[in-house]
């Protein structure tokens, strides 16, 4: 089987990025890039990337430089085996190794390493998580990923929302948080009035606003009397110290963090150097299936739950899910609750969460996810 082409699609929301400015639940991104990966024995592979789609694209298209460092995704991939994952992941890392290594490089090839594995799994007909090394379990527990809304009141309209969805957990971020330190916490203690004591509440309260590990303890113990389950990537990604020393003060929240972080390499330094109690890494960053197989390696060592960031479609939903399927332990699955067209219609056959707040690892080979590709024409801005 040979790799024939790459194409990156960006699909544009007819709605804005913006908080929520009630109750109501967020549009969501603005943007969003799709790779799709063809080979010539008809088997396609798709991957949804969160990145800048724009400069995404132009990773994906840019030519051949004849230095064998400066290349775009297509030229060093066309005509490759895409069950070599482990070898193209490292001949894309170092074709693209000068303006590489991190941001947008890293991201793409996470895509392309994603989409290697849809083919993969739809060629021998197994799921991924079968690839990934069998799974321990055929259900994920949900939680709601949302925005903070900007006043209690709307906060608990809000959780009400959710608990008539069947949401176990939820976690709100970013939006408002950060702004006025009172507010913050008389909007979580909303949120967990409005929830109850039996449903788990995480905080992710953005990494934007310039905290120092002081600021982030005070949050921390504020927070404990609403037991949260864990303060979400609240320093700048490289800020390892400052994780270090908000843990080493004692505090009883869980800290989580890494959805921008890459590599097995990356998450060994923010997990030894930052000792953080969750690693999250999103798929489309961290290198895909081929480094987040080592990053959880490291995580078992060092004692560390890995609970996988996933805010776009369905397609790194279900990527989370074959993760989470094959984790020694699972925690959570990421679901974006965003009121988006453009995430949703793209997709044949969406995930469902059961009455329990659960939901199904995909059984179908590769991801198990279908692409529908007249609402990706319909979306796409770049064709």
């Amino acid at each position: 089987m040979k790799i024939t082409n790459v194409e990156a699609f960006i699909l544009e929301s007819p709605y804005e990025n913006t908080a929520p400015e009630g109750s109501e639940e967020a549009r969501g991104v603005k943007h969003c890039l799709l790779l799709k990966v063809s080979t010539d024995e008809g088997i396609t592979g798709w991957s949804d990337i969160e990145t800048s789609s724009h400069v995404g694209v132009a990773a994906v298209n840019a030519p051949d430089t004849g230095s064998g460092y400066f290349e775009g995704l297509r030229t060093l991939v066309i005509g490759e085996d895409p069950f070599d994952v482990e070898r193209l992941w490292d001949k894309v890392y170092r074709g693209s190794i000068y303006y590489g290594r991190r941001g947008v490089a890293m991201q793409i090839l996470s895509g392309f390493d994603i989409a290697c594995h849809d083919i993969i799994g739809k060629a021998i007909g197994k799921p991924v998580y079968k690839i990934l090394g069998g799974g321990r379990r055929d259900r994920i527990r949900a939680y709601a990923s949302t925005l903070f809304r900007p006043s209690p009141h709307a906060m608990r309209e809000a959780c009400a929302f959710y608990l008539e969805r069947g949401f176990t957990a939820v976690k709100f971020g970013w939006g408002v948080f950060g702004q006025d330190f009172k507010t913050d916490i008389k909007l979580v203690e909303a949120a967990r009035d409005a929830l109850g004591a039996d449903i788990e509440l995480m905080v992710d309260p953005g990494w934007m606003v310039n905290r120092s590990a002081y600021d982030a303890i005070e949050l921390c113990r504020a927070l404990e009397p609403y037991n949260i389950y864990w303060l979400e990537d609240f320093f700048h990604p490289e800020c390892y110290e400052a994780y270090a020393k908000t843990k080493a003060a004692g505090v009883k929240t869980r800290l989580a963090a890494g959805e921008q972080e890459a590599t097995a390499w990356g998450f060994r330094q923010l997990i030894q150097k930052g000792g953080i109690d969750v690693a999250q890494p999103d798929l489309t960053r961290c290198g895909g299936f081929t480094q987040v197989r080592k990053i959880m390696w490291e995580a078992e060592y060092a004692g560390v739950d890995v609970c996988p960031h996933a805010w776009l479609t369905d397609l790194n939903t279900a990527a989370s899910l074959h993760v989470n399927a094959v984790l020694p332990r699972s925690l959570f699955l990421e679901y974006n609750v965003s009121d988006n067209p453009m995430l949703r219609e793209v997709i044949g056959n969406p995930v469902q969460m059961d009455s329990q707040g659960y939901i199904a690892v995909p059984q179908g080979p590769g991801l198990g996810i279908e692409i529908n590709e007249k609402a990706v024409k319909k979306f796409c801005v770049n064709l």
